[in-house]
């Protein structure tokens, strides 16, 4: 996000005062404390209204929610899915004028965490109902369309469903076929076109619906994304088979197809062209149930992991003592700890209000979700053999959290957009430089402010003011690392220019270091909370220092070598071995025997 144009002619350069997105700043080497200090609380009446929630979800679950089951009939029971929507869940999120509980971001995703924990099947259903499939309503709905159609999927009347992604358009969205056409007299839209790999279609009464509407500017036909609220009793809608997927079974996946669906221009939702910009918000908050769910998960599976090697013996021993498994035990505790406060702390920023959160919440996606596949391979690798049967939960969890580095976009996509929108302001502020150089006398106010901003962020090293005094030392190495990259930035953007486009290499390296770093941040916030709760004494919090420190440590390694493989890496031979390869459709190089 950049500053509003000025109103003069001179060069402008971007404020980052001006951009309340955190992530950004670290690309300009900024530290935004008092946007991640303090870290968040629950208020008692939230905390109270959680636990009330948790317990009511844990009880219905321990006598109707059957993991194994679901998985095998690839379908929810609807006795039990009917027992859910009696809890309330489905409108956890829908504010309370609709018949919704009303949740802030904060308790939503924990429940989307208990959710997942339990059966991630059900969580996607439950996500795709709320978090993606009727949260453009609740943002963008008309006050008729909210009345008409929140009430109902708050009650679960109504399950609803996002219908974005098509055969040909998956992740670049602008190859979107599915049109919809104005009626002569203005009244309706013909819809037409295929959505597939749609969670909940099969369950779903209503669509949130994405396509293209012929529009004419200046003169010239264009094509402009718009969404649409669909019910699923229209004529003309009909629903292709359901999909045999690897994981998350009784998640009902199929392809919806419009054919000549009409569409009353009153559900349309929000404005002629404003389909993207819907999108990218609902997405938003679909990649933070994830990140909620993927943390709430690893919990989960390494806890049934911990206590099969708890009762495991070999050697005259549990296999709990063995440092090997230890090391794989603590790492994800780790990695847990956080995983968990960056979601938090990434709520905290929604609830807030008036912040961009849109790269929070990519980087909580991609880390989380990852670090939830790392943990199901994990716990099945500390099972052994056990682990590969399906009398133990690792199995499906390999299956299930498999789907989350591809859901709401993939992880290589999202690293590309936290990267490219990074990397924004930086390049404003060296165009600008450019252009002011060239007429130095008026551009004097654009070269002050760039040399002011370089000085706050790639020479001088940012400091953190609000850590506790027991974590200097991780703050510290965590400031080294944000000047480093933001020194990276801007090497990268005058090597590359408008070419850093295509280089994906150099977008993945300063993606990883941001994610690393975001995180770090949100484990030095959380324990300074902690510490300060117990008065500094760190006897009293030993676990969460630990799992803090090795978190820390650990990033700031991956960061350093992600940020040094910018200038000495291999790329262009890796580039050259996978051309060969994608020419011969064939890997190589050929084994001896095979020559």
């Amino acid at each position: 996000m950049t500053a509003s144009a000025p109103t003069d002619s001179r060069p402008h350069l971007a404020s980052p005062d001006e951009n309340p997105s955190f992530i950004k700043g670290l690309f300009l080497g900024e530290i935004r404390e008092e946007m991640v200090f303090p870290f968040p609380t629950l208020s008692a009446d939230e905390k109270e209204s959680l636990d009330a929630i948790l317990d009511a979800f844990r009880s219905f679950a321990k006598d109707h929610i059957d993991m194994k089951k679901h998985d095998h009939d690839g379908r929810f029971p609807d006795a039990m899915r009917e027992g859910f929507h009696a809890l309330g869940l489905m409108g956890l999120n829908i504010p309370e004028a609709y018949g919704g509980f009303g949740a802030s971001a904060t308790v939503f995703n924990r429940v989307f965490g208990e959710i997942g924990a339990t059966d991630p099947a059900l969580a996607v259903y439950f996500g795709a109902h709320q978090s993606i499939g009727c949260k453009g309503i609740t943002l963008f709905g008309t006050e008729e369309q909210k009345q008409q159609y929140l009430p109902r999927c708050a009650s679960g009347e109504l399950v609803a469903a996002f219908c974005l992604t098509e055969p040909g358009s998956g992740s670049d969205a602008q190859a979107m076929k599915c049109s919809a056409t104005l009626s002569a007299d203005g009244s309706e839209y013909l819809l037409n076109g295929t959505k597939i790999w749609i969670s909940n279609a099969g369950y779903a009464g209503l669509f949130t619906v994405f396509a293209k509407v012929p529009i004419v500017v200046d003169g010239k036909p264009k094509e402009r994304v718009t969404a649409f609220i669909v019910e699923r009793d229209t004529p003309g809608i009909s629903l292709g088979k359901l999909e045999e997927k690897m994981g998350i079974k009784a998640s009902d996946t199929r392809s919806v197809i419009f054919d000549n669906v009409r569409v009353p221009v009153a559900n349309r939702l929000g404005d002629v062209g404003q389909g993207f910009k819907i999108a990218l918000e609902i997405l938003n908050s679909g990649r933070l149930g994830l990140a909620a769910g993927s943390a709430r998960g690893t919990r989960q599976i390494m806890n049934e992991a911990i206590a099969y090697a708890r009762q495991r013996e070999q050697f005259g021993r549990p296999i709990a003592s063995f440092e090997m498994l230890r090391r794989k035990i603590a790492l994800a505790a780790a990695e847990c700890y956080a995983a968990d406060a960056a979601w938090f702390l990434t709520a905290g920023m929604v609830d807030r209000g008036g912040v961009d959160f849109s790269l929070e919440t990519a980087a909580c996606k991609v880390y989380n979700s990852e670090m939830a596949y790392r943990a199901s391979n994990e716990g099945l690798q500390i099972a052994g053999g056990m682990g590969y049967s399906k009398e133990f939960p690792f199995e499906q969890s390999v299956r299930d959290s498999r789907i989350m580095l591809i859901f709401e976009g993939t992880n290589e996509i999202l690293r590309a957009l936290i990267a490219l929108m990074g990397l924004q302001q930086p390049g404003e502020r060296l165009k600008a430089l450019g252009k002011a150089l060239q007429d130095p006398i008026n551009g004097f106010g654009a070269i002050s402010s760039y040399l002011a901003g370089r000085a706050r962020s790639t020479l001088n090293k940012p400091d953190f003011t609000k850590v506790h005094p027991a974590f200097e030392d991780e703050a510290e190495l965590v400031a080294s690392q944000i000047h480093a990259l933001a020194r990276a930035v801007e090497s990268a953007l005058r090597k590359h220019g408008k070419a850093i486009i295509e280089r994906q290499y150099v977008q993945e390296r300063l993606a990883n270091a941001a994610i690393d770093l975001y995180l770090s941040i949100a484990a030095l916030s959380r324990v300074t909370s902690e510490l300060e709760a117990v008065d500094g004494d760190v006897t009293r919090v030993a676990n969460e220092v630990d799992c803090a420190r090795v978190f820390i440590h650990m990033a700031y390694r991956r960061t350093r070598r992600a940020l040094k493989a910018l200038r000495i890496n291999q790329d262009a031979r890796l580039d050259t071995i996978a051309a060969r390869a994608v020419d011969a459709v064939d890997l190589a190089p050929l084994a001896p025997t095979d020559r």
